[in-house]
Parts: structure tokens; C-alpha cells; sequence
């Protein structure tokens, strides 16, 4: 467990401090006699008064931080199955790995559920998104995003059942191969590519599905509603969309990962073009929509994103810290983005709202940019105290 304390940047929106907990504390799933009762969550210390010298008026926020799960190879993609256990994905290994809910002295426990032959990992390429079936519990079914040697798929499966694909032909390269999956609020399947080309010719190219926001049927096919009835194309011009998810009113938010200059998140509408390779950033063409939020390539190249009550939260590489971004009901960002986990943990790639609404964190440390400690790559719990995501 973490067991210093530091403050977090200070700024207009509420969060100032990251606390540490002590060895003795319970944390985590209930144990195995408690199963079917509430999680084991921190109570954060006291928050610091707002109006004190160098913190922000309008309340405070602590975030209590412990690592869930360790010596893992790349964990990419994350989604929770019902009775609360994790799928996390492997890129490089092609393994699919169940994390709890059981745990034990070392953490949560890890079981591999299954290898995938199919996946041919390189560059940013192999075994990326998951996302579990909106009628899990009857079809049992699994979905996930995978690169082979000549392209990339999306494939279903059950677990430990054969790998059928759904959806092949995104295009494959060294470093723009997206990986977002998720189901949305109207149970259909949006994926995020990538470009898949250096000069960025495809994100803007209507007949390819690289530089695309997609969305589909579980069958693969273009959902109803699309704004080309016969296309999968949901928003374009993008270059490597590693993470999306939605906020309680349904606002959709994508990362944008990799670009030259910035690093982006994107509130995605139907049928929208978000400029690559037109724009790098925000732009002046009126017919390209601009980031809600961009940073500098250094301090983002975020990945993941996850939303939880009014944050919104993205994990990133590069940067190597979670934002975390205060979201009114009409989309506006209230004060200044702030970070935690800053330089802590090394690179961090995922991020997800789990069902106790905490949030888990990935490192990336176990590849070619990364810097691994004897313990990585991990898998980090945040909760927070009150007014914000995870709310204890």
C-alpha cells in the first residue's frame, strides 16, 4: 500500500490532496465470509477547510490509493464483469486475465481465463479493448479488439470458447492502432481505430475505418442511427482513440493519443470530424470540432478516460498521471484540470469506473518507452472522498 502523503496540484476545482493509508487499514473487496456485502472502502482523513492560504475556495477532496494487483504484462484494456470481477486484457502476452474479486495477502487474485493464438503483437499493436456483453449474464458473451499480422479485428467470444470475428480490415501499423471498446447507453458497440499511416490519409477518408470512432451491432454491422446508414463511421478525423467512455447524462468523451503536438479529450457527437490531420489541437476551420481539453504531447498522450459523477478522468502515457476534469451538466469544464499519480507510477494507460465507483488505474511501464519497477506493471484503486468520483 501507499504510505506517504503529497498534496496534488492546487487550483479551481475541488481536489488538493492524495492521502496515503496505513498498512492496517481493510481495503478492497469484503472477504471471502463478507461476500455479497459492500466493498471494504477508505474513510479519507479530514479535507483540508477551503479559504486556508494556497488552497482553492468552494471544499476540498482526498483520494485514497492503494495497488490492487501487481507483475502483470501490459495491461490494456479493463471491464468488469457481474459479479464484480475484472477482465483485463495483456497487449503483448494475448491474455485474457480475471483480477478478483477473491482476495488474498498479495492483492486481488489473478487467474488467467484464456490465451488468444489469434492476437500477433508489435509496436502498439496486439491484444487492446474489451468490453463485456450488455446481457452478460444469459449470452456470456465477451467482445475484444485485437491485431493480427495484416490488420485489426474486434472478436467475440465466451470465455475459454473459440474466437470468432466480427469486424476485420481496421488498419494495422506500428503506433496508431487504437483499441478503444465499450458498449454505450444504447447497448451498441463503439470502437476506436487508428489511423494506421504516418501521413494521416485515412482519418479523413469516409470509405476507411482508420482514424474512426465506430459503431456496430454485436454482429459487426452499422447500428441503426448512424449517420450514414450503411457505414460504421460514428466520427472521424481522429488519429489514435485508445479510450472511450460516457457520463451519467450520456455525453460521450474520447482520448486522442499520440498526435505530434497535443494530447486531447474530444466530447464526440454523431457525425463530427475532430480534424486530423487538419488540426493538431484546437484549429480555426469551423467544419472541424475542437478538443474539450488539449494539453502538450510531454504532459498528456492520454489513453484512457473513465467518468464518475460529475469527473471525468484520463490516464496518460507520456504525462505519466491521471487528470482529473470537474464537468457541469451542460459540458462546461469547471477551473483547471487537476493531476494526481503524477510521476508516482510511470506510465499509465487505463482507466475505468468500477461498479463500487472507484477507479482503476493501469501502468504501462513493461514496453519500450517504460521504465518497469520490480512490481509492474500494476493495477491501482483510487477512491474519493466526498463530492467526487468514487465517493466513499
Amino acid at each position: 500500500m501507499i504510505v506517504r502523503s503529497r498534496r496534488g496540484r492546487a487550483g479551481a476545482a475541488a481536489l488538493v490532496a492524495v492521502l496515503a493509508l496505513t498498512a492496517g487499514c481493510s481495503f478492497g473487496p469484503p472477504d471471502p465470509d463478507q461476500q455479497g456485502a459492500p466493498p471494504n472502502l477508505p474513510k479519507p482523513s479530514a479535507a483540508v477547510p477551503s479559504g486556508e492560504a494556497g488552497e482553492p475556495e468552494g471544499g476540498t477532496q482526498e483520494v485514497a490509493i492503494t495497488v490492487l494487483a501487481r507483475a502483470l504484462d501490459v495491461p490494456w484494456g479493463m471491464a468488469f464483469l457481474p459479479d464484480g470481477a475484472a477482465l483485463v486484457t495483456e497487449r503483448d502476452t494475448g491474455r485474457i486475465l480475471e483480477i478478483g474479486p477473491d482476495s488474498n495477502a498479495d492483492g486481488l487474485t489473478i487467474t488467467e481465463a484464456q490465451r488468444l493464438a489469434e492476437v500477433q503483437a508489435s509496436g502498439d499493436g496486439g491484444l487492446l479493448g474489451i468490453a463485456v456483453s450488455p446481457k452478460y449474464e444469459s449470452d456470456k458473451t465477451v467482445y475484444v479488439y485485437y491485431s493480427t499480422a495484416k490488420d485489426n479485428r474486434i472478436g467475440k467470444l465466451t470465455l475459454g470458447g473459440k474466437l470468432t470475428p466480427i469486424l476485420t480490415g481496421i488498419p494495422r501499423s506500428v503506433d496508431a492502432n487504437g483499441g478503444a471498446l465499450a458498449f454505450g447507453p444504447d447497448n451498441f458497440l463503439y470502437a476506436g481505430t487508428g489511423d494506421g499511416t504516418s501521413a494521416g490519409t485515412l482519418a479523413q477518408d469516409p470509405k476507411s475505418l482508420g482514424g474512426k470512432i465506430l459503431r456496430m451491432t454485436t454482429a459487426g454491422k452499422p447500428a441503426p442511427g448512424n449517420p450514414v446508414a450503411t457505414s460504421l463511421v460514428w466520427s472521424s478525423g481522429h488519429h489514435n482513440v485508445q479510450g472511450i467512455t460516457w457520463d451519467k447524462t450520456k455525453r460521450m468523451y474520447a482520448t486522442e493519443t499520440g498526435q505530434k503536438k497535443s494530447g486531447e479529450l474530444n466530447v464526440i457527437v454523431k457525425g463530427k470530424n475532430y480534424g486530423w490531420p487538419k488540426a493538431d489541437g484546437a484549429a480555426t476551420d469551423p467544419k472541424l470540432t475542437n478538443p474539450m481539453v488539449s494539453w502538450p504531447i510531454a504532459e498528456s498522450s492520454c489513453s484512457g478516460v473513465a467518468a464518475l459523477e460529475q469527473t471525468v478522468a484520463t490516464a496518460c502515457l507520456a504525462g505519466k498521471r491521471v487528470y482529473l476534469l470537474s464537468v457541469t451538466g451542460n459540458g462546461t469544464v469547471l477551473g483547471t484540470p487537476q493531476s494526481v499519480l503524477t510521476d508516482e507510477y510511470g506510465r499509465l494507460r487505463g482507466i475505468v469506473a468500477a461498479p463500487d465507483g472507484s477507479l482503476w488505474v493501469s501502468t504501462s511501464n513493461r514496453e519500450d518507452d517504460g521504465n518497469p519497477a520490480t512490481d509492474d506493471d500494476r493495477i491501482i484503486r483510487l477512491v474519493f472522498s466526498d463530492g467526487g468520483a468514487g465517493r466513499s
